[in-house]
């Protein structure tokens, strides 16, 4: 009898297992960009099968033991019969290799024999090292960790993204054919390189966050399905690489920012500002995630790196109980901590509105009328909208309207576009 509940089952299987069915598939060909492919194809060979028959006993087992048959076709085809064709017909055996029907025998009651659990941990690092690897560009990195690290389809990360799903698949095409022909090895990193290699693959996680955490177009203030993405690869990776402070640092980075979303966006669905965000609503467990992420970031004892110091920045929000018993001279001090490892115009943009608590607005509005100067940032709204609200703070009304108006031109989110115009309204008409 048919499964109804087939296709669900293989989506979750899909998103759960996929990193380690890719990953042991690249190991044992030793061929990145094949291993996706197979592993897709195993993924459409479930969605015919499981709802006809039922959903296997193990279902990971399946998938890898199918796609693993699939290699062997590959090779045949390729005329490739060498020493990797051999172990691989050795062990499966023949049946099986075209229809993708599932291991010849039942699997043993213990566990599927087919996974290394030796191995899984280092066939997911791997992955994520190979995703995010340097020569890849950071829209193919993102789009390639999100498919085969996070298990997303190109339709669903087309839909996050808003680009259409033809341009997500060419840019997992072309990721896949820049990985192969530079010779980039399925491998972790000798621990030599680990470190420097790490960076890459934090920042693919960060901008996956960011752009949850803080939609670029669309109107939408939040994508939570994304930035949960990125909490669970952090999470993982912090487990692969524990001695990696700045891994600790980014994870509690995220945790931190993640714990304000209950209460970043109104029922309307319209953002919701710090100062007027109900702290009650915060989610403290992940505050408490957070705190100890950053402790073990700390413990490390080699200082806090840029996502450490975010972090910390963070913690000083996630502790106050109000804005104005914000501890803002801190967070100040960590901005330049962090301006001076990671400079950039954003850091001291934020630098200066931590200044415009701690001290007034006049001293941030030097600050600021620094980076206008410097013509940073100039397609953002970011730096119009908050230099619209020093001026007004400083009474300078007509010049705090001009600057709204240039954020809301230049804001590609309707609802923080909607957000600016309020404050717009705000201002009255005598600032005219």
């Amino acid at each position: 009898m048919a499964d109804p509940t087939g296709r669900d089952a293989v989506a979750a299987v899909w998103r759960i297992e996929s990193a380690r069915i890719v990953g042991a598939l690249a190991r044992w060909t030793g061929d990145f960009a094949l291993a996706e492919d197979l592993a897709q194809e195993a993924l459409a060979e479930a969605l015919v099968t499981w709802p006809r028959d039922g959903v296997p006993r193990h279902p990971a087992g399946w998938l890898l033991t199918v796609g693993r048959r699939r290699a062997i076709d590959a090779f045949r085809r390729r005329r490739a019969l060498d020493e990797r064709y051999a172990a691989l017909a050795h062990e499966l055996g023949e049946g099986g290799a075209v229809t993708g029907a599932g291991p010849s025998g039942p699997l043993p009651d213990g566990g599927d024999v087919l996974w290394d659990p030796d191995r899984v941990d280092d066939d997911v690092l791997a992955l994520m090292f190979v995703s995010c690897h340097p020569v890849l560009s950071r829209e193919a990195g993102v789009a390639l960790t999100l498919r085969v690290v996070g298990g997303l389809t190109s339709d669903e990360i087309a839909r996050v993204f808003l680009v259409p799903t033809a341009t997500v698949q060419a840019r997992i095409t072309r990721a896949k054919k820049t990985l192969r022909a530079s010779g980039v090895p399925f491998a972790v990193p000798p621990a030599g390189e680990r470190r420097e290699r790490l960076g890459p693959v934090l920042n693919v996680l960060y901008l996956i966050f960011t752009e949850g955490s803080s939609a670029g177009a669309g109107d939408a203030v939040l994508r939570l399905d994304l930035a949960s993405e990125a909490q669970r690869l952090a999470r993982v990776l912090s487990r692969l690489v524990p001695d990696e402070p700045e891994v600790h640092g980014l994870l509690a980075l995220l945790e931190l920012t993640a714990a304000r979303f209950p209460a970043r966006v109104g029922p309307d669905g319209t953002p919701v500002l710090l100062e007027r965000q109900d702290r009650g609503r915060w989610d403290r467990a992940a505050i408490r995630r957070g705190r100890a992420a950053l402790a073990r970031a700390e413990r490390a004892g080699r200082g806090l790196g840029p996502y450490g110091l975010q972090a910390a920045i963070a913690e000083c929000h996630a502790v106050a109980p109000s804005v104005a018993a914000t501890d803002w001279e801190r967070v100040v001090l960590l901005y330049e901590a962090l301006g001076a490892v990671a400079p950039s115009p954003v850091v001291d943009l934020n630098r200066a509105v931590a200044l415009s608590m701690a001290r007034g607005p006049a001293e941030a509005l030097i600050v600021v009328d620094g980076l206008v100067a410097a013509g940073t940032l100039a397609r953002s709204q970011l730096l119009p909208a908050v230099r619209g609200e020093l001026l007004t703070g400083l009474g300078r009304l007509a010049e705090a309207r001009a600057e709204l108006e240039r954020a809301v031109a230049l804001c590609g989110n309707e609802r923080e576009r909607a957000v600016l115009e309020r404050k717009l309204a705000d201002l009255g008409e005598g600032a005219g």
